[in-house]
């Protein structure tokens, strides 16, 4: 009986009780959120500026992406972890979370103007500052969404959907981003009307949120403040997930990051067949995440499986970097294209599902679930630094590669040692 109650109660929605309607629109709008913040991100981290940063003087392109995403980084913890946190306890007419997603949208449109108009680094990083103080702004209520509204016996597809459209967003801001680079600036703009419009495309399609005026979350100064201590009790799959999760995303950006910089420097590309290889690699990615992506989220619900489907991403990441290590040649960075997308692809379709599962408290989901995204900010900052410094060590990108190896085999220990999750 007990097992029945339990199969019930995962198939209802968790802020209406009653079965999911609406599916295809919040299919659609998982898919948006992450499409449209993670385009103009991968346009202006992966390609515009590193490209700006070769033609400012006294300035190494490595250094200053990684100056860049240091300092960045910081506003971005505080940033997801505040916003999620004001959006468990915000009491809006129109819900607790949207309002939080569209001025996401708003604040990183605004840094990203001033990106574009900046001449010199020290405006450059301001601006990205402000940048991802709206994407943490937007994402972190936007993935709590998971936890408010979606059961749990389909959310590893929702999960694939977001991961998928946050992989494709990816690929589509480096080919987007591709065709501006002998027009930085006006790439930059182009970047910046995504950004301005994406919280705000998001709510629309989802069906309207429930009104939060009666949210029962406690607002006093002191429990506002413990809002913001991390999980301490029944945490330990939590935090396994968090460095799991931390581990794969350094080992990832230490070779997507500097995508464009590898063509030139690595493989010995010219500016313009660097661009060229860009867009296939665009379009091989996108292709292969959308395939992998589409089996793994509803064979993880199927099956109930988390672990061993991020487990087998990581190690298929793994080795399409192993065959660009050893073949530095554009038919190498292809195969790792199609590898990395297939591992992308699995990997994003059910990792936000098991953070999901792995919540020491649901009503605390935006807090959590922003501390468990610190990981991603964190390891996409410190992926550049340590590119930069396994470059100054071996004098190229040829030392780079089995670090970042090394990074995603350890992330799969970690994932594998949770014990909450199958």
């Amino acid at each position: 009986m007990d097992s029945t109650i339990q199969v019930t109660k995962s198939n209802l929605a968790p802020d209406t009780q009653k079965p999911l309607q609406n599916k295809v629109r919040f299919a659609l709008g998982f898919v948006m959120v992450s499409v449209l913040w993670a385009a103009p991100f991968a346009m202006g981290s992966g390609v515009l500026l590193p490209e700006t940063f070769k033609h400012l003087s006294g300035v190494s392109a490595e250094n200053a992406v990684s100056t860049m995403s240091s300092v960045s980084v910081i506003f971005a913890l505080v940033a997801n972890i505040v916003f999620g946190t004001l959006s468990d306890i915000s009491k809006f007419k129109i819900g607790k979370r949207t309002p939080w997603i569209v001025a996401g949208g708003v604040i990183g449109a605004a840094g990203y103007l001033l990106t574009a108009e900046s001449k010199t680094l020290l405006w450059i990083v301001i601006g990205w500052c402000i940048v991802q103080i709206g994407i943490n702004c937007l994402i972190a209520p936007a993935v709590a969404v998971l936890s408010d509204r979606i059961p749990e016996d389909v959310r590893g597809t929702y999960s694939a959907l977001y991961g998928a459209g946050q992989i494709v967003g990816m690929q589509v801001g480096n080919f987007v981003g591709s065709f501006f680079l002998s027009h930085l600036n006006t790439g930059l703009v182009v970047g910046t009307c995504i950004f301005l419009f994406s919280g705000i495309l998001t709510v629309l399609i989802w069906p309207r949120e429930q009104s939060a005026e009666h949210n029962d979350k406690a607002t006093s100064a002191g429990d506002i403040a413990r809002s913001f201590i991390p999980p301490t009790k029944n945490s330990r799959d939590f935090y396994l997930a968090l460095i799991g999760r931390f581990t794969f995303t350094v080992g990832c950006f230490m070779i997507s990051g500097f995508q464009l910089l590898i063509l030139e420097r690595y493989i010995h590309l010219s500016t313009a067949d660097a661009g060229h290889a860009t867009q296939v690699i665009a379009i091989i990615t996108v292709v292969t995440t959308i395939i992998a992506a589409a089996f793994s989220g509803p064979i993880s619900d199927y099956l109930q499986r988390r672990k061993v489907i991020v487990s087998i991403a990581c190690i298929i990441i793994a080795l399409g970097m192993f065959v660009v290590w050893l073949m530095p040649t554009t038919t190498g960075i292809y195969i790792y294209a199609a590898l990395a997308g297939i591992g992308n692809g699995c990997y994003m379709s059910v990792d936000q599902a098991l953070n999901v599962d792995v919540l020491p408290n649901p009503k605390e989901a935006g807090k959590d679930l922003g501390i468990l995204n610190l990981s991603n900010t964190v390891g996409q900052a410190i992926a550049p630094w340590c590119t930069s410094l396994f470059i100054s060590l071996s004098g190229g990108y040829k030392g780079v590669f089995p670090v970042a190896i090394a990074f995603l085999l350890v992330g799969t220990i970690f994932i594998m040692m949770i014990r909450k999750v199958k």
